[in-house]
């Protein structure tokens, strides 16, 4: 092994105190298990998942099957017991593995479901299936003293922090834009609906006010891992994460994102800050001598190349937009997974025009005539989900004319407040084309010229859209 190779393990093999991730463990269970009771006691479930007439799928997903409404109220009671269990350390292997799969599948049922602070809690799931953070403070390390241990290599905090900062770092970028530095929007569309807010409702609508915020997001994401990273600055940068993030939970309904973020930082910390927190009140033995690193063999070099390559995938998923050039927050593809998050404020209305070419028979078809309020309003700026739904009609009125029908949108789009502008050729035929990764020429190039500004009584009840 060469002399770098060396260094290179010992810096990922070092071992760390445990009680970091055993904390970061409890965290991530409880706040599955609070997303999923939250759900069950406002009626989500059935609004989200029981009340469709039909799902948008993932491409290549098509054959993914939903329960029945009753099995998928049940799926939640499972993600939440099952979230105690890997808060608990209680079978944890089994429970998290479960966890993982189970909060993944949901997640896929329903593109207009797709939110950027539940792909992250399903990635950081996943990585800590590779994390054995349930031997010690655990019911496994009880039953199985055997199973005891205070230290774990130093690669189990890097992996979880690099994904922490992909956040950071991309939704960072993705506000280096002229919307949003140069112009304010579509913060100043959202702040400006907030003025009956108390004390600072008044100033919302102010112009420097939307500034203020756009350019202090765009350092604040750009930066705050740096500060996170470093040890004098990370007290200070972890009061900014909270700071921050209770900022944008009381001025936007963005449900558990702020709790997600900060329950992530945590990850930045020592890895024996809760030892040091309990020993601070007298609760907390002292640690054992650490052991000596391991030596690497064929399995660390497998695991160290399975951890670059999803390090690869996720550095390339959000850059993949780059292939499709123009403006992603248009055209949508590379959108997904690639935290742009609250970057964009779109609205959007279609109609499909269905035509028998064989009789010349027409029909106007509603979105409504198929879709939940909050399908139709998702599918209306997105071209992948617009495609869908004009499949599925095209296959209902196909049956209904007995032969093949012709299916076009008329579909207009607003983006950050600029005037709705035709946002897909209205000549192709929908019908025809097939669904895919590849560039999509039948979505019209994004609107020019700079978005314009929106008075508080134009934009009463604005808001976030999904991120």
């Amino acid at each position: 092994m060469t002399e770098a190779a060396s260094r290179l393990w010992a810096w990922l093999l070092a071992p760390k105190d445990i009680a970091a991730l055993v904390a970061f463990r409890v965290a991530l269970g409880l706040l599955v298990t609070v997303s999923a009771v939250r759900f069950l006691a406002y009626g989500w479930v059935e609004e989200l998942f029981n009340r469709s007439r039909i799902r948008f799928t993932y491409w290549g997903l098509d054959g993914l099957a939903a329960p029945s409404p009753e099995g998928m109220r049940w799926v939640f009671v499972g993600l939440a017991v099952l979230g105690l269990c890997v808060a608990a350390g209680a079978f944890y292997r089994l429970s998290l593995a479960l966890l993982f799969v189970t909060f993944t599948y949901v997640q896929l049922l329903d593109v207009t479901n797709y939110l950027n602070h539940y792909y992250l809690v399903s990635l950081l799931l996943g990585l800590m299936c590779a994390v054995p953070a349930h031997r010690a403070f655990s019911v496994d390390a009880w039953r199985r003293p055997a199973l005891r241990q205070s230290w774990l290599p130093a690669w189990c905090t890097y992996l979880l922090r690099f994904q922490v900062a992909v956040v950071y770092v991309f939704a960072g970028l993705a506000k280096l834009s002229g919307d949003w530095l140069l112009y304010a929007q579509p913060l100043h569309i959202w702040l400006s609906a907030r003025t009956g807010l108390p004390l600072v409702g008044p100033l919302l609508d102010e112009r420097w006010v939307a500034y203020v915020a756009a350019w202090s997001g765009f350092l604040f994401d750009t930066t705050i891992v740096a500060f996170l990273l470093a040890r004098r600055t990370r007290p200070f940068a972890y009061g900014a994460v909270v700071g921050f993030h209770a900022a944008t939970a009381a001025l936007f309904p963005i449900g558990m994102f702020p709790v997600i973020m900060v329950t992530a930082a945590l990850v930045f910390f020592d890895p024996s800050w809760p030892r040091r927190l309990r020993r601070s009140r007298g609760a907390a033995p002292e640690l054992p001598a650490p052991p000596s690193p391991a030596r690497p063999g064929r399995g660390a070099w497998v695991g160290l190349g399975v951890a670059v390559a999803y390090g690869l995938v996720q550095l390339v998923l959000p850059l993949r937009t780059h292939f499709y050039g123009g403006n992603v927050l248009w055209h949508e593809q590379g959108m997904r997974f690639s935290w742009r998050v609250m970057a964009r404020e779109k609205n959007g209305s279609v109609l499909f025009l269905v035509s028998d070419p064989r009789t010349g028979r027409e029909w106007h078809v509603p979105p409504s005539a198929y879709l939940t309020r909050l399908q139709e309003r998702e599918m209306s700026v997105q071209p992948d989900l617009i495609l869908q739904l004009a499949h599925r009609i095209a296959r209902d009125y196909a049956a209904r004319a007995g032969g093949p029908v012709e299916v076009r949108a008329d579909a207009r789009v607003s983006l950050n407040g600029r005037p709705a502008e035709i946002f897909l050729d209205p000549q192709v035929d929908l019908a025809r084309v097939e669904e895919g990764l590849a560039p999509k020429p039948w979505i019209q190039p994004a609107p020019e010229g700079p978005p314009v500004r929106l008075r508080a009584a134009r934009t009463r009840g604005a808001g976030p859209g999904s991120s």
